[in-house]
């Protein structure tokens, strides 16, 4: 099989994207960018994604789509929303970073991560560094964004962490970005990210 072939099929049984299974339609917008950050605070911690994913659609069932109403919502209502997708040990320093998060996005960014990506000035490293700056975001957190928002965010790509290089390796692709980027579109890159992250998290 080819490696095109390898990578389609890839995309066939694993390229849906952690945002998608979150019900997020990612866009170039506040609400959906800001959705994909709190997805992102939930999987940088040692959890299940599966987990991860069901908090953010349970804050997102509760009302919490955007950093005004995170902020606005209480500490209580964030772990209750967490507890109710079983994300334990975490929920608590959980809930807080979630919280002054939205309050950090409110200050700096006046609610819009397009600000941010406005200050980075086309830089992918200079966004991971601001990116980082919210609570609970570090470079793991960073990678998942760009990782998932590559999509929107064109100058982000080719975005594929460590853990979607080395399940590339694995399956005999190449192990560099670039070189995962020739073996689909531009449109495509997410979802082959994903898909090798799921790969590696299935073994």
């Amino acid at each position: 099989m080819s490696r095109s072939a390898q990578a389609e099929r890839l995309l066939e049984e694993h390229g849906r994207t952690y945002a998608e299974e979150a019900g997020i339609r990612l866009r170039n917008t506040p609400s959906p960018l800001y959705r994909l950050l709190t997805l992102c605070v939930l999987l940088s911690v040692r959890i299940k994604a599966d987990i991860a994913v069901a908090a953010a659609r349970e804050l997102s069932a509760a009302g919490m789509r955007t950093p005004r109403a995170m902020a606005q919502a209480s500490w209580q209502d964030r772990v209750n929303a967490l507890g109710r997708a079983h994300y334990r040990r975490y929920d608590e320093s959980t809930a807080t970073a979630l919280g002054d998060g939205a309050e950090f996005l409110l200050d700096r960014y006046r609610g819009d991560l397009r600000r941010l990506r406005e200050e980075a000035g086309g830089d992918p490293e200079r966004v991971r560094g601001l990116l980082r700056e919210f609570p609970r975001i570090g470079p793991v957190g960073a990678d998942i964004f760009s990782r998932e928002a590559q999509g929107v965010w064109p100058e982000l790509r080719p975005a594929f962490d460590t853990r979607a290089r080395e399940a590339a390796a694995g399956l005999d692709l190449p192990k560099t970005p670039e070189g995962l980027a020739r073996l689909v579109t531009g449109d495509d890159l997410p979802r082959l990210a994903a898909a090798l992250v799921r790969v590696a998290l299935a073994k």
